[in-house]
């Protein structure tokens, strides 16, 4: 995500608590005075979540790690507790979760954690400066809040390009009353891959962007980035053949399909050729809970030989729908149910317009295991993505017209790597400037215009908003390019809280906006 300059980083190491980062007033005359995220009210707000009173408490220890990708792969990166993706983390709805991160990266790396899709209070998001200060190397930081909303989730940075390593897990928040029935879970993440292997996140991005390369604060502490040569503009041909792909093009995405090379692309941490294995039994009814953690790469998901149930998407149930395959992008989740057959079955994860899989495998009787470029027929079938789903009874908004719309042009080139949001780069070093401004009460009505040639997944922090015309509820969705998508939500989680595309590069260029409650 938006990378933390030297300014900002500075102001935050200095503050006394995260009401100095983000504050109730913004010193620029005329400016609207926005509530602190550590305020009374959103004080206020999270008392009022209903909690079992149980306590889950753990530590997430993020630290280099060699990680074994499979099939002899060895990549060097940072992970939680070493291992990729990290360990899951399950909670029951209403439980609060206490997670104390130590940070031991290296020199003066800071990072943070953000809770991917939880509506949790606002100084918990885990966004340096805005809503606490950045967690510097050889600091902890203990995130507190109630886990109320059941569903899939997952976690990861918010610092920099931080997403595109492997500091990411899953968080399931499992329903007490669960109106499901199936008699085995299996979470899937889905990941695309190149650090440690041909360069880093930090690189990759120095090409897009060589303009910002050693102007602002990536992955470090207070000190200036200092990049490698091949991190630099000179380096030129060899960083844009190494790291750019070319031609990637996708009828579903409306174009370019996404710009980054990756050398693998993994489910569950394991390459294709020595894929992860899910054993189970022919007739069992099993809930696969599937995320894509990846920076710049939707995949198209089949199970060969099986049909797909979508049952839910980020968190919140949808009317039934069977499928042969759905379109993920980065940020989002889907459930599906499935039933399984008697066999060796590939669970294939299809890098949208990119020509290249990642693959698991299911097992439930002898054969052999499918060989790693195996397409099965089905990524052909019937393809669902959130626009043809329908929010179910229960979780769709009460019809009300919108007090207030906020129109979210999106904007850039990949030539210029200019991303925006209403012409305007994000910029860190003073986040409470051009806030979306919303008041607590009020329904809001979002219009994505996407005025780019390339498809962006735009993810909001601290809410869900349902997708018009009755579509599902979610906080991730993909706008097609030259296209527009009017979302609502009702404003009843107070504090400051982002809005980006989830493209880790397009965001870390600047396609990131602050939507702000007024004080």
């Amino acid at each position: 995500m938006n990378s933390i300059n030297r300014r900002s980083v500075l102001a935050g190491l200095g503050a006394v608590g995260t009401g100095l980062l983000a504050a109730c007033g913004n010193e620029a005359p005329g400016a609207p005075s926005l509530l602190s995220p550590s305020g009374s009210q959103v004080a206020r707000a999270a008392r009022s979540r209903s909690g079992t009173g149980r306590v889950q408490s753990l530590n997430l220890t993020a630290a280099p790690a060699t990680l074994d990708l499979g099939g002899g792969v060895l990549a060097k990166s940072w992970a939680f507790g070493g291992r990729v993706p990290g360990k899951e983390i399950r909670t029951s709805a209403g439980d609060t979760l206490s997670a104390e991160l130590s940070n031991q990266l290296p020199g003066t790396t800071a990072t943070s954690i953000h809770w991917h899709g939880i509506s949790l209070r606002g100084d918990m998001d885990g966004v340096p400066p805005v809503t606490q200060p950045p967690v510097r190397a050889g600091s902890n930081f203990t995130y507190r809040f109630v886990t109320n909303a059941p569903g899939t989730y997952f976690l990861h940075p918010h610092v920099g390009v931080q997403v595109d390593r492997g500091l990411y897990a899953p968080l399931i928040v499992e329903d007490p009353r669960e109106p499901l029935s199936y008699d085995d879970e299996w979470v899937v993440v889905l990941d695309d891959w190149l650090d440690g292997v041909t360069g880093t996140p930090d690189e990759v991005f120095a090409t897009f962007r060589p303009d910002m390369s050693g102007m602002t604060m990536r992955n470090s502490g207070p000190e200036r980035a200092r990049p490698s040569r091949s991190s630099s503009a000179s380096s030129g041909d060899s960083d844009s053949t190494r790291f750019r792909l070319i031609g990637a093009t996708s009828p579903l995405l409306g174009g370019d399909a996404g710009d980054v090379n990756y050398p693998y692309h993994l489910v569950n941490g394991r390459v294709p050729a020595d894929p992860a294995v899910y054993t189970g039994k022919s007739g069992k009814r099993v809930r696969l809970r599937i995320i894509n953690a990846g920076a710049d790469t939707a995949y198209r998901v089949a199970l060969g030989g099986h049909k797909l149930t979508v049952t839910h998407t980020d968190g919140f149930p949808v009317v039934h729908r069977q499928v042969d395959t759905l379109l993920i992008a980065m940020g989002e989740r889907y459930d599906v149910l499935v039933t399984l057959g008697d066999g060796v079955f590939p669970l294939v994860a299809l890098a949208e317009g990119k020509d290249a899989t990642g693959m698991a495998v299911v097992r439930t009787g002898s054969g052999s295991t499918p060989e790693p470029t195996v397409r099965p027929a089905e990524l052909d079938g019937s393809t669902v993505t959130a626009a043809q789903l329908r929010a179910a009874e229960g979780v769709q908004l009460q019809a009300k017209d919108p007090d207030l719309v906020h129109r979210v042009k999106l904007t850039g080139s990949m030539g210029r790597y200019d991303w925006a949001i209403n012409g305007r780069e994000f910029d860190m070093a003073d986040p409470t400037a051009n806030p979306l401004l919303v008041q607590e009460g009020q329904r809001v009505r979002l219009d994505f215009v996407n005025a780019t040639n390339m498809w962006h997944p735009m993810h909001l922090h601290g809410h869900t908003y349902q997708l018009d015309d009755g579509g599902p509820r979610k906080d991730t969705t993909i706008v097609l390019p030259r296209s527009k998508v009017s979302v609502f939500f009702d404003a009843d989680n107070p504090g400051q809280w982002m809005l980006h595309c989830h493209n880790a590069y397009h965001s870390e260029a600047g396609m990131m906006a602050l939507l702000a409650y007024g004080a």
